[in-house]
């Protein structure tokens, strides 16, 4: 867990053997309601590139929505992904070429993305939502994130704050 994708480093990912981040697109690396992004998107994918480290968008989105958010910061993406199925990670993992070992998820709802990761044994990281209002949808596993999240809070202590390691 950690507080946006944008505090994860190239020389952390690399440590841990990442060499591609499958990255949620609403509320993980744009706030859903701003699809063209912000100049911290850019300048972290920038960051990413340099240091050889893939991002590819895995989105249960329309293809539309994902390709016009995505295409002016030149990153691939699966669309459609049906998270919390593993497909979308199952096609990512496929497209790129990597063993699931070189790939982390990281996304901002435990329902969807994190569990789809789980499903496909591939390692996951939690964050924050870029912004506090949701779509429709989403609301609904929002309620039941928060309950989760709470437990496990109390059970390891577990916040935003104060996780920043990939685990297995």
């Amino acid at each position: 867990m950690i507080e946006t994708i944008f505090q994860l480093k190239p020389e952390i990912l690399k440590a841990h053997g990442i060499k591609a981040v499958l990255a949620d697109l609403d509320n993980t690396l744009i706030a859903w309601n701003n699809p063209d992004g912000t100049e911290e998107v850019r300048t972290w994918l920038a960051m990413m590139q340099k240091a050889g480290i893939l991002v590819m968008v895995v989105s249960n989105n329309k293809t539309s929505r994902v390709k016009r958010a995505v295409e002016p910061l030149g990153i691939d993406f699966v669309s459609w992904s049906l998270k919390p199925s593993s497909r979308g990670m199952k096609i990512a993992k496929r497209k790129l070429g990597l063993k699931k070992e070189a790939l982390v998820m990281v996304g901002d709802q435990l329902m969807t993305d994190i569990l789809a990761a789980n499903f496909a044994g591939i390692r996951s990281i939690l964050v924050k939502p870029l912004v506090q209002s949701d779509s429709l949808v989403t609301k609904f596993n929002r309620t039941c994130e928060r309950f989760i999240l709470k437990k496990l809070s109390i059970k390891y202590g577990m916040t935003y704050k104060n996780v920043l390691t990939i685990s297995e």
